[in-house]
């Protein structure tokens, strides 16, 4: 029999268990169980095991998807961490007006994706689009829809504004968190600005960084309806790619093998963020 502390012990993780038991059915019914099937049906071709859905992918933009859902992800994501960081630095200081600042900073997390990019269509569209019609002031007209460069540069630009917040918000937080006297400390040793923020600022909120970079880098690769509304299929990105061939019945096969090949991806940036040590004391 087992002493009292070992069974109340054991009473607590039964429960803590049960109270989990509903999260864990949920996920393996609605995540992996299906993530399971679709890697499954992406090597079956005309009910036969096969690669040819993978390599028909060739032939159906997976090179060009691929490229410019990396340019942007990573593009995207690298300008979103600078300019949040700036964001939240100036919003943990005290001064007239904060508040504001602050609720204004939050205003594009709060809109829909949808509604985002149907504002930006506008704003960048070639025939009276805002962007246009403000730099006809000074006698310059852009078509930003002429070549897939520009293109990538609308969806990276409108993915910047309505992202930024989020991470802005979880350095805020890890900001939130470092004691001003730390920095008293420091300046009294004769540490400067630099130094600071290279030894004191960059340590504490480097988890949270991890969190963010895990967080915002999933969705960056899962991009679909921000470039979907702003420029259709061309330029293609992965999740396009895979709505594209999941319309068509006959390319199905398409659409699973494109869903696997971007699950990877996810997988290994997941990894990479992991093991470089920004998040793991927290995501684990």
């Amino acid at each position: 029999m087992l002493p009292r502390s070992d069974r109340i012990a054991l009473k607590q993780n039964l429960l803590y268990f049960l109270f989990a038991l509903p999260a864990v059915v949920y996920v393996i019914s609605l995540s992996f169980y299906p993530a399971i099937n679709v890697v499954y049906d992406s090597f079956i071709f005309k009910d036969k095991f096969s690669l040819l859905n993978y390599t028909g992918l060739v032939g159906e933009n997976l090179y060009p998807a691929l490229i410019d859902t990396l340019i942007v992800s990573v593009g995207a994501l690298l300008i979103q961490l600078m300019f949040a960081l700036a964001v939240a630095m100036i919003m943990i200081k005290p001064f007239k007006g904060n508040r504001i600042f602050s609720t204004i900073v939050i205003i594009p997390f709060g809109i829909s994706t949808v509604v985002s990019a149907w504002v930006f269509s506008e704003i960048f569209s070639a025939i009276g689009g805002y962007a246009n019609s403000f730099l006809i002031l000074f006698g310059i007209t852009v078509n930003w829809h002429a070549t897939s460069t520009s293109e990538l540069g609308i969806v990276m630009f409108s993915d910047f504004w309505k992202n930024t917040p989020l991470i802005a918000l979880i350095l805020f937080g890890g900001l939130s968190s470092i004691s001003p006297s730390m920095y008293e400390a420091a300046s009294v040793d004769g540490a400067g600005p630099f130094k600071r923020f290279l030894h004191i600022t960059l340590p504490a909120i480097a988890p949270l960084m991890g969190i963010a970079l895990l967080i915002r880098g999933v969705a960056e690769f899962n991009i679909f309806a921000l470039p979907l509304v702003l420029v259709g299929y061309s330029p293609p990105f992965m999740n396009t790619l895979i709505y594209s061939n999941y319309e068509s019945v006959l390319n199905v096969g398409f659409a699973y093998s494109a869903s696997v090949i971007l699950l990877v991806i996810i997988m290994i940036y997941a990894a990479i963020v992991l093991a470089l040590g920004g998040a793991p004391k927290y995501a684990k």
